[in-house]
């Protein structure tokens, strides 16, 4: 971890909180020189870490980055600080050191400690294995059955699992049948007790939204008086917790439970460490709780990576297996558990869905995926150079800017969006056009980044739209363009990541137009978006929860820091049909090959 690589305000607030944890320690006791350098640097790496998303550091690695400095020195010098903590005796001191030398942010351990406590309350079975159960576990499910050739049903054993536990983790990637899963399991809960309280929540609206809809659609064969009881509505889990005033405080947390019965949260993935405890802390201990997201995805943007800490062990023991096999009619010897691992408090909790319904094995899309999965740089470049499958395109190049033959890719990937813009009398037809393709950037600054990319996309399309109620370019705003709100705005009800696209409403006035319900669009005004920015181009990370006809990832044009194979799995799986990676060869065999690992103690506490 260098300093120098990493973003000016990053290093600068890190270097802040250094000098001020020193100087909290010499107002305790007096610092010699080396014990002052020692702790500044122990601080500093610590804070840096946790911009890269670590939940904590390992002194082992600080000593590795700071020779000669050994574990022992950095131990005896934090223990002699008066500024560090211990998990029996936590204080109020800024730092905790925990006894396998893992070092915390005091709030960082308090987040991790309470997440730890709430999962490892006693979990009762919530349901008996009976007839009844049986039944209507075989029919919702009857459907997979043509397709499985004797395989188990790993989405019936999913809901059954969900019908048994209190938790349960269902890891897979976009076309793996979690979102049929969920509905089938919510159509059994609600046979079961019809007034069942169902909650549905997501990190982002987007996500929120697309959950809402995409159950809609799989739920069309229930009876209707069971699609008249499924959820109406969809929350961003900030929402859902209810937001206060007070920066980081909700209104419902371990004092003031949400009054639900189920929550199913999508896109889990994407939790942070902070985010996840207040969640399950205000969940009541009797209700349900389905987390549905890819262990394989990008990790949350702020510090931890509690999903993929989660899904970690899908072992099933013998008593579950037992269970289960009854439950949904599968021999007892086809309910494998994985292969061992560490035990956790969460095994009999986890299913992994490993079979793709969208892209098979043999497809185009689907074995790029799976190389990319695996770090197989040798596999992913060999696919991409045969040019063989016109699903997937490469445009190998290491040049600063996009260049010639990218942006006309980009052109092409948009034109049936142009089309729309130029022919629509409403907006409402905008939408899916707009979806059919995007642009996905791995970094925000350079040519290569959603800053330079956006401009470019703009300038083209614009130019391209050429509406006749685009005011010029005294304005920045024109019938046809795209933003993404980047900050929360509970008032206009705009969240962070939502889409909203620029047209003239009935009275010719450009407004900015967001999805509004299952079917409805609600107008606001330019001058009255939160922050915002054009919307061709955005980060992989602020694409999750989306998904598209086709993308484009555009890699940077040398060696980043950010570059990992979960980015670049995540921007492949944003697609539903195709893809075109922008790249050079050691660019995307650097990618494929690093791995995103986050520091964190939550695994441990688990035990």
């Amino acid at each position: 971890m260098n300093p120098v690589d990493l973003p000016l305000p990053a290093d600068l607030l890190a270097r802040g909180f250094a000098s001020h944890v020193v100087s909290w320690s010499s107002q305790q006791q007096p610092l010699n020189e080396d014990a002052s350098r020692m702790l500044h640097q122990i601080a500093l790496y610590l804070s840096l870490a946790g911009s890269d998303g670590h939940v904590c550091a390992r002194l082992a690695d600080i000593a590795a980055a700071n020779p000669p400095w050994s574990t022992a020195m950095l131990r005896a010098c934090l223990q002699a600080s008066g500024v560090t903590g211990t998990p029996a005796k936590p204080g109020a001191q800024p730092l905790i050191l925990d006894d396998d030398d893992r070092l915390y942010l005091h709030r960082y351990f308090d987040y991790e400690q309470r997440l730890a406590r709430r999962l490892m309350q006693p979990r009762a079975a919530l349901a008996m294995v009976d007839t009844a159960l049986q039944l209507r576990l075989n029919n919702l499910f009857a459907a997979n059955q043509k397709g499985l050739a004797g395989r188990p049903d790993w989405q019936k054993i999913a809901a059954g699992l969900a019908l048994l536990s209190p938790l349960t983790i269902i890891s897979g990637g976009p076309g793996t049948g979690k979102t049929t899963t969920v509905v089938n399991l919510l159509a059994c809960l609600l046979e079961q007790n019809p007034d069942c309280r169902i909650a549905l929540a997501a990190p982002t609206g987007k996500a929120a939204a697309r959950m809402l809809e995409a159950l809609r659609l799989r739920a069309e064969h229930l009876p209707a008086a069971i699609q008249a009881r499924l959820p109406a509505e969809s929350f961003t889990i900030h929402r859902l917790l209810g937001v206060t005033p007070s920066a980081g405080e909700f209104r419902h947390h371990g004092g003031n439970l949400l009054a639900i019965d189920v929550l199913i949260v999508d896109e889990a993935s994407m939790l942070d460490l902070a985010l996840a405890t207040k969640l399950f802390e205000a969940v009541p201990t009797t209700a349900r709780i389905i987390l549905l997201g890819d262990k394989d995805q990008l990790a949350a943007v702020e510090s931890g990576a509690v999903f993929a800490e989660l899904s970690a062990d899908p072992t099933l023991d013998a008593q579950y297996r037992s269970t289960l096999a009854d439950l949904t009619d599968t021999p007892l010897q086809r309910i494998e558990p994985a292969a061992p691992l560490t035990p956790t408090a969460l095994h009999n909790s986890v299913v992994w869905f490993t079979e793709n319904f969208r892209f098979s094995k043999d497809s185009g899309v689907g074995r790029l995926a799976a190389a990319i999965n695996a770090g197989n740089a040798v596999a992913v470049l060999a696919q991409l150079a045969a040019r063989d499958d016109p699903a997937i395109t490469w445009i190998d190049t290491d040049a600063p800017a996009l260049g010639e033959e990218a942006t006309q890719a980009v052109v092409a990937g948009y034109a049936a969006y142009v089309e729309a813009v130029r022919s629509a009398s409403t907006p409402a037809r905008l939408f899916n056009a707009f979806n059919r393709f995007r642009v996905l950037c791995a970094i925000r600054e350079t040519a290569r980044g959603v800053g330079a990319l956006n401009t470019l996309i703009s300038t083209q399309i614009r130019a391209q739209i050429a509406h006749p109620q685009d005011p010029g370019s005294q304005s920045a705003w024109y019938p046809g363009r795209p933003v993404m709100v980047l900050r929360n705005d509970y008032v206009l009800k705009l969240f962070n990541g939502d889409i909203g696209i620029a047209f003239p409403d009935q009275n010719g006035a450009l407004m900015v137009f967001f999805p509004d319900g299952p079917d409805g669009l609600r107008a606001v005004a330019p001058v009255r978006l939160p922050d915002h920015d054009t919307a061709f181009a955005m980060t992989v990370h602020k694409s999750q929860g989306s998904e598209f006809d086709e993308v484009m990832l555009v890699l940077p044009a040398e060696s980043n820091r950010v570059l990992s194979r979960e980015l670049v799995y995540t921007a492949v799986t944003r697609s539903r049909k195709d893809v075109t990676i922008v790249g050079g060869a050691g660019v995307i065999g650097e990618a494929v090959r690093g791995r995103t690992v986050r520091e964190s103690g939550l695994v441990a506490r688990l035990k």
